[in-house]
């Protein structure tokens, strides 16, 4: 009989924290003839009170552990479903490396789509893209230059564009969408359906600059630190569970075009990072936050 090569997985869960979590899945691993190469874990105390409100953390165990295995995907599965029903668990369980299929939605600034899928060909992104959609024609050279169908999809009413962007998320077998700085508000309702599995980016200076040229607007108030924050897709702007945050220095001598010229660059390596994480299975959400297991 012909030993099989072990093969990766990565097993995410959460589950209310009681002892006995990490022996359970361990043995059910080693009962799969696994080995735990890599485990990471973090306990979120309980909610605490303070004058009347309730706040984070939420009282919820977290794990990710990769196993190296014989054992096929579904029997592995097998061998942990009783141990995650035992325990009430939100679980996933995923081949270490397997590219997740990604849609970038841009709208005319290139940089952070650029940077996607520089990476993406590279080897160093474990993505696989096979679709970009824009409201403006102008990223079409971009992706005909990386090989990726582009699809011009206006936002004349929002209802038909986003029913449009459903019909290629569901046709492309999307498994995360990504706002590689995509200038349209996304419907509350889409929002929710996307919900863990939409990533957008934006520089670091909301709520103090908003609106147009941000950036031209830090400077006239001589900001010393510029940056930016990825994060999950939620119904409330810019204000989903954080993923990845970066920071620079800039002092007096930078002009306005500098310090976009540096932010671009901030915003398109925090938004890969996150996307790479994600992607890794590296982000669990605990409420309004994440849990990084970077």
């Amino acid at each position: 009989m012909t030993v099989q090569d072990p093969t990766s997985y990565a097993l995410t869960l959460s589950c209310p924290d009681r002892p006995g979590i990490v022996h359970a899945v361990s043995g059910a691993l080693l009962e799969a003839g696994g080995n735990i190469v890599e485990s990471q874990q973090y306990g979120s105390p309980a909610a605490a009170k303070q004058q009347g409100r309730a706040e984070q953390p939420s009282g919820r165990f977290f794990m990710r552990v990769e196993v190296a295995t014989s054992s096929p995907l579904e029997p592995l599965r097998g061998q942990l479903a009783p141990v995650a029903a035992e325990f009430g668990m939100e679980w996933t369980l995923h081949p270490v490396g397997a590219p997740v299929r990604t849609l970038i939605m841009a709208s005319k600034e290139a940089h952070c789509l650029n940077e996607l899928l520089f990476q993406q060909r590279s080897g160093t992104l474990p993505i696989t893209v096979p679709a970009i959609v824009s409201n403006h024609p102008e990223l079409a050279e971009m992706a005909a230059f990386y090989g990726v169908p582009f699809h011009h999809v206006p936002v004349a009413s929002k209802a038909e564009a986003e029913q449009e962007l459903r019909r290629i998320i569901e046709d492309e077998n999307i498994e995360l969408v990504v706002l590689a700085r995509y200038m349209q508000i996304l419907s509350d309702e889409l929002c929710r359906d996307l919900t863990g599995r939409a990533i957008n980016i934006h520089h670091s200076f909301l709520p103090s600059f908003k609106g147009a040229r941000p950036y031209a607007q830090a400077h006239a108030r001589g900001v010393k630190l510029i940056g930016a924050t990825a994060h999950y897709v939620t119904g409330d702007l810019d204000e989903g569970p954080i993923i990845e945050q970066e920071v620079i220095r800039v002092d007096h001598a930078h002009p306005s075009e500098r310090l976009a010229q540096m932010g671009r660059a901030v915003e398109a390596r925090t938004l890969s990072q996150a996307v790479r994480w994600h992607a890794e299975h590296r982000v669990l959400l605990d409420g309004n936050r994440t849990v990084v297991f970077s």
